[in-house]
């Protein structure tokens, strides 16, 4: 069974929009043979010449970084189509400011790798870009690339402190919801909803309203 292919959902520029397939995804043609994921914390402690190592001072986490090298191949395209730069142009665009934004900023992409759940999908921006061309066409025309590009974690407050602290959050019910749906959400597991059942004394959980304020607890 063939592996399915990366596809890159980069955030919607109503200005300028960027070119991409029918499901809205840049979906590369070859996957990247390696990738990699970094992430550094902060350690901070005092110099003192008393001691053979400071005593450290934990600094908080910095973001996750996704790394990939991607390959481009146009030499069987036809010759509309050569310039393998149409293809590498729609990840260098990623790079691009959507300046509608009350914030400016790149767009927000969610690479999503098919059946792969540990790492991705992975929510980041582009922070860094790199592009190498390695065959030419006669006429000049670059033929084949290869991108590596890096990708910064992009974490909304709120949904991260549910993922890593949940019991500092809370929940108000909307229509549709129910407590396995919202145990999905927030613990990535639908059979939490006892969890979230006992913490607020609900004894008949089809019965919940909407508008209702739910604790959710640490699990």
């Amino acid at each position: 069974m063939a592996i399915a292919k990366l596809k890159i959902f980069p955030e919607r520029d109503p200005i300028d929009p960027i070119k991409t397939e029918a499901d809205g995804s840049i979906t590369v043609a070859f996957n990247p043979t390696t990738y990699s994921i970094s992430k550094s914390l902060s350690w901070s402690g005092p110099n003192d010449r008393r001691t053979n190592a400071p005593t450290l001072t934990f600094g908080g986490g910095g973001s996750r970084q996704l790394a990939l090298e991607l390959f481009f191949d146009s030499t069987e395209m036809p010759e509309p189509e050569r310039d393998v730069r149409r293809q590498t142009d729609r990840i260098v665009r990623l790079t691009r400011i959507l300046r509608h934004l009350d914030n400016p900023r790149p767009p927000i992409c969610t690479l999503d790798w098919g059946g792969q759940t540990v790492d991705f999908p992975f929510v980041g921006i582009v922070s860094s870009l790199e592009q190498h061309f390695l065959l030419f066409h006669p006429t000049g025309q670059p033929l084949r690339a290869t991108l590596k590009v890096a990708f910064l974690e992009f974490l909304v407050l709120g949904d991260d402190q549910r993922k890593t602290d949940p019991e500092l959050t809370t929940r108000v019910v909307r229509r549709g919801d129910s407590l396995a749906s919202i145990a999905a959400q927030v613990y990535d597991d639908p059979s939490a909803w006892r969890a979230i059942a006992r913490a607020n004394r609900i004894e008949n959980p089809l019965t919940i309203a909407p508008g209702t304020k739910l604790t959710l607890p640490k699990r």
